[in-house]
């Protein structure tokens, strides 16, 4: 039986959502619901379909007919299986390291081990002679480096979206604090790979700083991303990953970057 994988996104025109799934079937000129019925039933019973649907809170009615088309389909024909599978799409990041019109769902980005755009943000605060870093501890049901410390606050780039929107998000929903896109400086991109099971995390990641000498009894963090958080002053927390067992996923390079930028 032939494994099919369909990607719907809700930000997609009618023309290019019946594009991808003619593309995907290897049957040319699927433009409608009813082209799409005939390519379906001239199959017969030799497809399995895992249809993955972009998680935006945005109506699209050609992926309600498509969805409609696929389910008739798969209850005329118990041969058939159809899974409708809801995911949040990233774009996906080109060879000149630019973020393309492309999107995946972010499971078989993962999967596939493909570059994708990411950002960090480091809330940072000079107190006599040191700088000291805001650090989270992850929440112990993620997938990727459970209970590690980590930085301030971090995610991904979901399709349609730019870095420092992503950004600003971020910090609002992992740390509760609401802050000005003037607020966020941005000091370099770089490439990051996280790797768990059948899981290849291939970032460009966007590293911003933000000089904000918080109260962390101010915060309210979202439990299913951040356990807990702390400040820490740069040079003792390197002292710390250089001789301890500290069980962190924190880029050397990235701390580097921040000195660079503050000195």
């Amino acid at each position: 039986m032939e494994d099919i994988e369909i990607y719907l996104s809700r930000l997609s025109s009618e023309k290019l959502l019946y594009e991808e799934v003619s593309k995907k079937m290897g049957v040319p000129g699927i433009s409608d619901r009813f082209t799409l019925a005939g390519a379906i039933a001239d199959k017969g019973g030799s497809a399995s379909y895992r249809i993955y649907i972009s998680d935006e809170d945005t109506e699209n009615c050609t992926i309600d007919d498509i969805k409609a088309v696929f389910t008739e389909a798969a209850e005329e024909n118990s041969d058939m299986t159809v899974e409708f599978i809801v995911d949040e799409f990233l774009n996906l990041i080109d060879d000149k390291t630019r973020i393309t019109a492309e999107s995946k769902p972010r499971t078989l980005v993962h999967r596939d081990g493909e570059l994708h755009p990411t950002v960090h943000i480091w809330m940072i605060k000079r107190r006599d002679m040191g700088v000291f870093v805001l650090l989270q501890k992850r929440a112990h049901e993620k997938d990727i480096n459970p209970d590690c410390y980590d930085v301030s606050a971090a995610g991904h780039v979901t399709q349609g979206e730019e870095f420092r929107h992503t950004a600003l998000k971020e910090v609002r929903e992992e740390l509760g604090l609401k802050i000005d896109r003037s607020q966020l400086e941005f000091i370099g991109l770089k490439k990051a790979c996280y790797t768990k099971d059948d899981i290849e995390d291939n970032e460009l990641v966007a590293v911003y700083i933000c000089r904000e000498n918080i109260n962390i009894e101010d915060l309210t963090l979202q439990s299913s991303e951040v356990s807990e958080v702390c400040w820490a002053e740069i040079d003792e927390l390197l002292s710390v990953m250089k001789y301890e067992d500290i069980p962190n996923c924190i880029s050397l390079d990235e701390l580097d970057m921040i000195k660079k930028a503050v000195f």
